[in-house]
């Protein structure tokens, strides 16, 4: 995916033209005002655990049952933990070394890589802020193809290193999407005949990917600020490494009145959280439940995430399979690109794919 291409649908979205970047977090011995939230942050209840059966699906991809088990966790919470998923651990912990690393470089040697207003790439704020009344407690690094520039100007020294590690893993992160992909699909009867946009051998050669290093310092007042604001992806799947040494992230599990809130995900070791994203809701015509998800912060750890977004080609037509459609069960959502979605999402964020739906979801 070009940079460029991918900024369009961004490049006139308030967050760009925001010059504040975040602050360093190592100096603040109290909660600024600006990281301050008075509103949505409980909402509802946040729960380390609802039951012993209430917990995200953790899923080994070697089961006999992987194609069953993967779509009984898209169809129940949108969102499930692999293991046994063939990336190997040691580019992993690479990986999360070098996003370390870059955190925590000075200040002013981050900003070197500071995204432009117009562009997608680079150091800064996520994306989400421009619909945040206050500022979030984090940092956000966006790689788009090779990070080679942008890492060039953080280690003058060393990017080669730190260049080869985030492409050999964007690489592996790309090969496991397509096999989570097609697991997925596999669970709701579609084969590699159904979507022309997968490639002629049904890889998925032409997909978009975008690796998003997340930075959650550690808080003087964990309790009334947010780590990264619910949201869901805009993607068709999300592939998450979060560190092991804190838990952080968050999804929201729609229950019963006194069950409904923010259930903690914690981390599993050598595991990958998968999140189901609106365009994967949106081509398994709803059947598949894109999750809202959040990450909060605590006093004492830093805590670090690596985001794979894995979406279509660029231009690809991408709408309802017509294998889930009929007279009972019309299309939920027109054909469009991802970047024609990005637009819409840049726009209205959370309430995108409720302004595209063309009729109600059935009963």
């Amino acid at each position: 995916m070009s940079s460029g291409k991918l900024s369009d649908a961004f490049k006139s979205h308030p967050i760009f033209l925001h010059k504040q970047q975040p602050d360093d977090f190592s100096s603040l011995q109290e909660l600024p005002k600006s990281y301050a939230w008075t509103s949505q942050l409980n909402e509802y209840p946040s729960f380390e655990s609802l039951s012993c059966s209430e917990s995200v699906p953790v899923i080994d991809l070697t089961d006999p049952n992987v194609v069953e088990l993967v779509g009984h966790a898209c169809k129940t919470w949108g969102m499930f933990q692999a293991t046994n998923h063939g990336v190997p651990q040691k580019l992993v912990d690479d990986m999360e070394s070098t996003v370390r690393s870059l955190f925590s470089l000075p200040p002013q040697q981050k900003l070197k890589a500071a995204r432009l207003p117009d562009g997608f790439s680079g150091y800064g704020f996520h994306r989400i802020s421009a619909f945040c009344e206050k500022l979030m407690w984090s940092e956000s690094f966006t790689t788009v193809g090779s990070p080679l520039e942008h890492f060039r100007q953080l280690w003058p020294q060393d990017y080669t290193k730190f260049c080869c590690i985030a492409e050999e893993y964007e690489r592996e992160m790309i090969r496991l999407a397509a096999k989570l992909m097609w697991l997925m699909l596999g669970s709701l009867g579609i084969s590699k005949e159904d979507i022309k946009w997968a490639g002629p051998r049904g890889e998925f050669e032409d997909a978009s990917a975008v690796l998003q290093f997340n930075s959650y310092p550690a808080c003087p007042d964990p309790d009334r600020t947010i780590g990264l604001a619910q949201h869901t992806d805009s993607s068709l799947i999300s592939i998450v490494h979060q560190s092991s040494n804190a838990s952080g992230l968050q999804v929201f599990r729609q229950g019963e009145e006194e069950g409904r809130g923010w259930l903690m995900v914690p981390p599993v070791p050598g595991a990958f959280v998968i999140n189901v994203g609106d365009f994967m809701h949106m081509l398994s015509n709803g059947l598949y439940q894109n999750v809202f998800h959040r990450a909060v912060v605590n006093r004492s750890q830093h805590r670090v995430s690596v985001a794979c977004l894995y979406g279509p080609p660029e231009n690809a037509q991408v709408s309802p399979l017509s294998k889930l459609l009929g007279p009972s069960c019309p299309p939920l959502y027109p054909p469009l690109t991802w970047n024609e979605y990005l637009g819409t999402k840049a726009k209205l964020h959370n309430k995108a794919l409720e302004s595209l739906r063309l009729c109600a979801p059935p009963n």
